[in-house]
């Protein structure tokens, strides 16, 4: 059974880190791929200068600022997916970027939506980062919105069984890849887990030289 709301009713910062260890599944056609999740990172809406609504809402992040409980996809880098989980409600635009996991089901599936017929792809890395994950478990822009608490939604959010080969020690540090609130420890991962993803400092992108 999913996972209920009044679990996601509350700030990303506390919801953060009970997520790790639950499981993130979507079920296609082709079959069902899912993920314990390692790796995840907070945002706190419009107090957040590192957040998507901090500048308000739009027609991009509108489902951050409703009900707790249902996915924000996004398009990154003109390449990429991200997914997240809303928290709290009441349009406060709290979320959780769902940054890491490992493959527990479908592992044939997501390998070859991973690798598209390219060299093979290590257990560890197949969904180790946020485009990977969404990669993964084929989660696109089709799927903001959806309903991670309802068991009939095709993407669901379920708690774990349990991991004692791994480490229950959750470690915290800045998030990665941001330009501002770089600082703040809201990123939250398992120790030693080693689908987490290489820690990265936010770096400006170069602009192209223009040629005369």
């Amino acid at each position: 059974m999913p996972i209920p709301r009044e679990f996601f009713a509350r700030h990303a910062v506390e919801i953060a880190p009970d997520l790790l260890g639950c499981v993130l599944e979507h079920q296609t056609a082709d079959g069902l791929v899912a993920v314990e999740l390692t790796e995840v990172e907070a945002y706190a809406g419009q107090s957040d200068p590192a957040s998507h609504a901090y500048r308000g809402k739009t027609q991009r992040n509108a489902v951050m600022f409703g009900p707790p409980g249902h996915a924000y996809v996004y398009f990154t880098y003109g390449m990429h997916f991200c997914v997240n989980l809303v928290c709290l409600g009441n349009g406060s635009a709290s979320a959780v970027l769902l940054r890491a996991g490992a493959v527990i089901s479908g592992e044939d599936l997501a390998r070859v939506r991973r690798t598209q017929g390219a060299a093979s792809v290590a257990s560890r890395d197949l969904a180790r980062g946020p485009a990977r994950l969404c990669q993964a478990l084929d989660i696109d822009r089709s799927l903001d919105g959806a309903d991670v608490c309802a068991a009939d939604s095709p993407l669901r959010v379920r708690a774990g069984a349990g991991n004692p080969a791994r480490s229950a020690k959750i470690m915290t540090g800045p998030r990665v890849g941001v330009s501002r609130a770089a600082e703040i420890p809201w990123r939250f991962w398992f120790e030693g887990e080693p689908t987490v993803s290489v820690y990265r400092a936010y770096l400006p992108r170069r602009r192209k030289p223009v040629t005369p």
